[in-house]
């Protein structure tokens, strides 16, 4: 079903949305989509050092064994 979506119903969805949100508010919208996104890959990669981080020694000398 979502995948038969042709131009005519992918340009009522642009009409609706421009109806819903107004033309002006769309590039604030897109630039806040923007900012969580960049926000939530941040969140993802401070996450992930805070984890090696906290991974004991034997662990990480095993680590860097095996990767060599």
């Amino acid at each position: 079903m979502i995948g038969n979506i042709r131009l005519p119903e992918i340009l009522f969805i642009v009409l609706i949305i421009l109806l819903l949100f107004g033309a002006r508010r769309i590039p604030d919208l897109m630039k806040n989509l923007g900012k969580g996104i960049s926000s939530f890959k941040q969140g993802l990669n401070d996450i992930t050092k805070d984890t090696e981080a906290k991974q004991p020694e034997s662990e990480k000398g095993k680590n860097e064994q095996t990767d060599a």
